[in-house]
């Protein structure tokens, strides 16, 4: 009897099997078209969170091209595993630090460590309190899952247009400050803007104080360059470091960061 049962699944699944088949293709066929989000380049590498000097790179963009990493390569991190179809979470990011970092470690110390490598890279207050409130979510019921807060992604940088710190034409941004690659494929961009982005700093006065004047071409070299990336596909966020030094800072960021991975929920058809 245990024998005839089996085969008529082996005839259900012959008959229907393809029939299946064909339709989960089609659901993802769907899907592709429905939340095609983002760049439309293939995902090859990210170079991140460095934490001395700036790696030398030619690059133009470091999620979509390939890149070489010239000098100083010991300072930052170079993650180049295939991007899963739905973006890269924060368990994700650990197997890949234990993988190749940490490899007798466990999930749990090897994500404290990856997240200490990370802080590390980290020399603003503000960006500091936005990795601190956004990455707390991560020991949160099914926190290891949210996307992985990636700080300071080189994202255009050509050393040979960018001699002795100048710009002589370059690409206008070198690295951005965070990225997440979110569950509906969106590639999120987030921004700490301190003073530098829009002013030019005079000499110290007298007590050592040194004061900015606006730079209208600072402020439309940024505009302009964040057009350049909307247009590519990219989601742009802004925070002035005022902003988050501010008495209620970390509630702004909190407030945020749920209307965001709200929004970028991986879609259901």
């Amino acid at each position: 009897m245990q024998g005839s049962w089996q085969a008529r699944r082996d005839c259900i699944e012959q008959i229907l099997g393809p029939t299946r088949n064909a339709l989960e293709d089609l659901q993802e066929m769907e899907y592709e078209r429905r939340f095609s989000k983002g760049p439309s380049g293939a995902f090859k590498n990210l170079i991140f969170a460095a934490d001395g000097a700036k790696p030398q790179i030619v690059l133009r963009d470091a999620v979509d091209n390939d890149v070489e990493i010239v000098r100083h390569a010991d300072t930052c991190l170079v993650f180049t595993d295939p991007l899963p179809p739905h973006g890269l979470t924060w368990r994700q990011m650990v197997a890949w630090w234990t993988n190749n970092h940490h490899p007798d470690a466990d999930e749990k110390s090897a994500a404290d460590a990856l997240y200490r490598r990370l802080y590390r890279s980290l020399d603003s207050p503000p960006e500091q309190l936005l990795m601190i409130t956004y990455c707390a979510r991560y020991a949160e019921e099914g926190g290891f899952d949210l996307p992985a807060l990636i700080p300071q992604v080189y994202l255009h940088y050509d050393p040979y247009t960018r001699r002795s710190g100048k710009q002589s034409g370059a690409l206008y941004r070198q690295r951005m400050d965070f990225l997440l690659l979110a569950p509906d494929r969106s590639r999120i961009v987030i921004e700490v803007d301190g003073v530098q982005h829009y002013g030019r700093p005079n000499p110290p006065d007298e007590q050592g104080r040194v004061t900015h004047t606006a730079a209208p071409q600072l402020y439309a070299d940024m505009a302009a360059e964040d057009r350049r990336l909307r247009l590519s596909g990219y989601e742009i966020y802004r925070f002035g470091g005022w902003e988050l030094t501010s008495p209620g800072g970390e509630q702004v960021l909190t407030d945020f960061f749920i209307e965001l991975l709200a929004r970028h929920q991986k879609p259901t058809l």
